[in-house]
């Protein structure tokens, strides 16, 4: 690894903070507070040509690596947007990721340039209320009929499906009593949103208002075949294959908010004068800030370790859960200090801590909880029994 700077990485954080600059906090605790998507920063990024980022050169993306995606989303969450900013844009950067490598080839030329140039929004359908990370316990159905599948069941946690006019959905085509492996019988489509068979519901919830999560229902939806990703029934390991680079991808959103954390409370330990001095001249409040600063420091070390594996071709489930793990703890506990610091005034709107506080405390729990993360080092990389 070379730890000199890289001129493109460079260019790609100066194009990214000077679209971001154009979208203040304001801007972002406005649609958080009102709940509504932020449609002129995704426009905006769009615009640019980051949305295809890391999609093939072949299908009008910018065929750039995890690596360079992480950046584009650490930068954007630093910008003080947070998780608003980055889940705005993360699907389209990186969740079309299954059709890239699984999909037909006419289903990537029939999606792929949209999702590059902006103009198609794709939700991810996996998580449901029953099954929760158990993914083989999903019981939303696919049957085969004419010409394709009918499809019934429930999801919940589907971001963006309102904006969204497709999901990369996940059912199972076979009974799970009849496979010789839980985890077959799962099959992927690519199905539309915007059908009188589905049914979408936002879920009330703490943080990151701009960017609905909702609960999803499929009575009966009409999925053509060649709207399925890959071969029936092999659904899991098309998701499996793009795990490593999401848990970077969400570690570089954990790390940005936590830079954004942090600078805010520096800032205000400078300025914010008590007993006539400085704040931040006690070590009551600057050590707790300097400790934040050495975590999201080792955090950023751990993503770029992952992620440079990921681009390289090399094994990298270790490091890429190790990044996620770090990243998430750092840039809650960097949003928590800077609560803490503000005092009083942390926990009011107008001084922004608060909604980083509420963002950060979602990457402890998504995409994967600390836990199975844990489970994750016990079993595979320290060896012990498999807990579950």
């Amino acid at each position: 690894m070379d730890f000199t700077d890289d001129e493109e990485h460079r260019l790609i954080r100066a194009a990214i903070r000077d679209i971001c600059a154009r979208f203040p906090d304001e801007y972002w605790a406005d649609l958080d507070a009102s709940h509504t998507f932020p449609w002129a920063f995704y426009d905006a990024m769009a615009k640019g040509g980051w949305i295809g980022i890391a999609i093939p050169a072949e299908f009008g993306g910018g065929g750039a690596g995890i690596t360079e995606a992480s950046i584009i989303l650490e930068e954007v969450a630093a910008s003080g947007a947070c998780m608003n900013g980055a889940s705005s844009i993360h699907l389209s950067i990186f969740g079309m990721h299954p059709v890239v490598k699984h999909g037909s080839d006419a289903l990537k030329r029939a999606y792929l340039p949209r999702v590059a140039r902006g103009d198609l929004h794709v939700a991810f359908g996996v998580t449901e209320p029953d099954a929760g990370v158990d993914t083989a316990a999903i019981r939303t159905s696919a049957v085969r009929m004419a010409g394709g599948y009918a499809v019934t069941g429930r999801k919940v946690w589907t971001s963006k499906a309102l904006e969204s006019e497709r999901v990369l959905l996940l059912t199972r085509t076979t009974p799970a009593g009849q496979c010789t492996r839980r985890t077959d019988g799962l099959t992927l489509f690519l199905a539309r949103l915007n059908d009188p068979a589905v049914g979408i519901r936002p879920i009330p919830k703490l943080g990151r208002n701009a960017v609905a999560s909702c609960e999803v229902t499929y009575d009966g939806l009409f999925v053509e075949e060649s709207d399925r990703v890959g071969d029936e029934g092999k659904g899991f390991g098309y998701l499996l294959d793009g795990l490593n680079a999401e848990r970077v991808l969400v570690a570089s959103e954990a790390l940005g908010t936590g830079k954004a954390a942090l600078r805010r409370a520096v800032v205000y330990a400078g300025q914010r004068t008590v007993f006539g001095r400085p704040i931040g001249q006690n070590q009551g409040v600057s050590f707790p800030l300097a400790q934040a600063h050495a975590h999201l420091a080792a955090a950023e070390l751990a993503i770029r370790h992952a992620s440079w594996r990921i681009d390289q071709g090399l094994p990298c489930g270790e490091q890429a859960n190790l990044a996620k793990f770090l990243a998430a703890d750092a840039g809650f506990a960097a949003a928590d200090a800077a609560v803490q610091v503000h005092g009083g005034f942390g926990y009011a709107s107008e001084y922004h801590v608060e909604r980083y506080w509420r963002e950060a405390r979602l990457l402890k729990i998504a995409p994967v909880p600390q836990e199975m993360v844990l489970n994750y080092l016990a079993e595979h990389v320290l060896g012990l029994p498999r807990s579950y």
